[in-house]
């Protein structure tokens, strides 16, 4: 790409997708922002609801997503199974498709999933969301090499747990053990997830395509150890 162009960034009301569309229009980008919350250019379901005519996107983030149905696979419910999947997944594909062919046709473009380190590892409690979560990253890989050839790329970032209005409004025991289990010691910032994708709508990410990058402060990597640490 060789100029700012036009973004959209879709959960944009608040959280990590508010900081995302404040980055990039800080970058120079047109944003157009989308929830189903108020607040945003584009008020939308983005698994069910059709999208508009969105004019020239150059950068597609889809980060919308649903991050609250808690119950362990024995008592899942099918609703609640098809709501994470509905949203995540399908609402990820739905998006990219909107973007996608004119993008094609531009021959530019970069998008960016917003998926989960507990597409990785897994997250007791939250199979539906670790399923969706890691839905996603097939889907990124497979639209990478499809759409390689038309100047565009692919890549997902991988969030550990974020400083936003719902963590920090969790108890503070289960806030505590999460820090407990984050090497840095502290939760992520929605600026820094935002930094992230700042990098990937740019000019130096042209080959960083099909990839996942995770912003989790090392809470993904392995940390039983069976000898000492020095």
């Amino acid at each position: 790409m060789t100029e700012p162009g036009r973004a959209l960034v879709t959960g944009a009301a608040r959280g990590i997708g508010a900081a995302i569309a404040e980055r990039l229009r800080a970058d120079g980008l047109e944003v157009l922002t989308l929830d189903r919350d108020p607040g945003c250019s584009i008020a939308l379901d983005v698994a069910r609801e059709e999208f508009p005519d969105l004019g020239p996107i150059d950068v597609c983030v889809a980060n919308a997503g649903v991050t609250t149905t808690i119950a362990p696979g024995h008592r899942m419910t099918a609703a609640q199974w098809q709501l994470d999947i509905d949203v995540n997944l399908t609402g990820a594909f739905r998006t990219i498709q909107a973007c996608l062919p004119g993008m094609r046709e531009r021959r530019r473009g970069r998008i960016v999933v917003i998926s989960s380190v507990a597409a990785l590892g897994g997250l007791p409690g939250q199979v539906a969301y670790a399923a969706s979560k890691a839905g996603q990253l097939g889907m990124v890989r497979t639209l990478a090499v499809e759409n390689a050839g038309h100047g565009i790329t692919v890549n997902a970032v991988l969030p550990g747990l974020v400083a936003t209005e719902q963590v920090l409004a969790m108890p503070a025991e289960v806030r505590e053990r999460a820090l407990a289990a984050a090497p840095a010691g502290r939760l992520v910032e929605p600026a820094e997830i935002a930094a992230t994708v700042s990098f990937l709508a740019g000019e130096g990410a042209a080959l960083l395509n099909g990839q996942t990058i995770a912003v989790d402060g090392g809470a993904s990597l392995t940390q039983l150890t069976l000898g000492g640490s020095r």
